[in-house]
């Protein structure tokens, strides 16, 4: 009998063993609570240069994005060459700089005015696939490889060519879907370069899966399709599955175009956009981007919450058949464009030089806005020069 008490002791010592340690770890992250006033870290306690991370500051405020603040200026003049392109949604003028650099969910700097509102433009499209995301994990999409005519029936998907698109051709933006919507026609949305218009509609058809065209035609088509599937909002869906765990401010909104509304389930609901290039997406400031990116660099956990299914992020970040650096509506850096950075870094972009970029690796988040698109690699490369662990 002592033999057997002393061996349940030490069995039950070693599982104190086990959830201590396992207690540890969780406490090596910092998750910073709704309202709370974000909390720092010294930069060198964080594995950083100070002088080299304030050079990437510097760097990221002396280069401001050269396009209009009145951003609808710049929307008009960075997409001219698309015909019949316009402003269909909100639009708001634009801020300065301003950034953020978290480690281990800590703040190690930030630059700018990081609680102002702003546009995000194609960032945008991150968050929808988390919506995605959300409506396989409630069996709203029973999986991504289901053809998405199984589920609308209003004549989106009808046809040899478009009854083949599944939601992960949706999502990895590869299923050259036909058709018109919200008054944008897909053949218009940035179109090539050289050729008439009449040969721009008259392209040959690729097949769905096989080739990767950046187009918000389509984003918004997936928009569309989550809300039929979903039945409710797509801003309401994010805020209660997503950004109200998170502990988001109130403050950010999700548009569509004016025109984009639709009945379900005897309602009128606005489908939303997955960028703002003729106007609309999500308006947001810098510290709930970073809320979101610290959210994916702890694999879609929040403090205890599983927010998001490791299952899916892994999907999303894995390069699509179409495009080596391109998953789920993610950026990936497996082509090492930014050299310094490691193969599994992968990050959400948009017009104007919004970036957010996650590394799990590193447990590093980087959050960016209004930076010159063309001098985000220079950025990159001064961030990860200044890290000395």
């Amino acid at each position: 009998m002592q033999f057997r008490m002393l061996r349940i002791l030490f069995i039950f010592l070693g599982l104190l063993g086990t959830i201590t340690v396992d207690l540890h770890a969780q406490s090596d992250l910092y998750f910073p609570e709704r309202n709370a006033d974000w909390e720092k870290i010294d930069v060198s306690k964080a594995g950083f240069n100070k002088s080299r991370l304030e050079k990437a500051v510097e760097y990221a405020l002396k280069n401001e994005y050269s396009g209009s603040r009145d951003l609808r200026i710049a929307i008009l003049k960075g997409f001219e060459r698309e015909p019949y392109h316009k402003i269909m949604g909100p639009v708001k003028k634009r801020g300065g700089p301003a950034g953020m650099v978290l480690k281990n969910g800590y703040l190690v700097t930030s630059w700018g005015d990081t609680e102002r509102v702003e546009m995000t433009f194609s960032v945008t499209k991150s968050y929808l696939s988390t919506v995605a995301a959300i409506a396989l994990q409630t069996g709203a999409i029973r999986s991504v490889d289901d053809p998405v005519s199984e589920y609308l029936w209003d004549g989106s998907f009808d046809g040899e060519h478009n009854s083949k698109i599944t939601w992960r051709y949706l999502l990895n933006q590869s299923s050259d879907w036909y058709g018109t919507l919200w008054g944008g026609h897909d053949w218009a949305d940035r179109p090539p370069r050289d050729g008439a218009i009449d040969d721009w509609r008259a392209r040959e058809l690729r097949e769905p899966g096989s080739f990767f065209e950046y187009n918000d035609v389509r984003v918004n088509l997936l928009a569309y399709s989550l809300l039929q599937v979903l039945r409710k909002p797509l801003p309401m869906v994010l805020k209660e599955s997503i950004m109200d765990p998170i502990g988001a401010s109130a403050t950010w909104r999700w548009f569509g175009y004016d025109q984009a509304w639709t009945v379900v389930d005897g309602l009128q609901m606005k489908s939303v956009t997955g960028g703002g290039h003729s106007g609309g997406g999500i308006f947001i400031n810098t510290a709930d981007h970073a809320r979101f990116g610290l959210l994916f660099m702890n694999n879609g956990k929040w403090i205890d919450q599983q927010l998001i299914d490791p299952s899916y992020i892994e999907m999303a970040t894995t390069p699509s058949k179409a495009k080596e650096d391109y998953g789920f509506m993610w950026w990936l850096n497996s082509d090492r464009k930014w050299k310094k950075a490691g193969d599994k870094v992968f990050y959400a972009a948009g017009f104007g030089g919004n970036f957010v970029i996650v590394d799990q690796e590193r447990k590093l988040v980087v959050v960016t806005r209004w930076l010159e698109p063309s001098q985000i690699d220079e950025f990159i490369d001064l961030v990860y020069d200044a890290i000395e662990d």
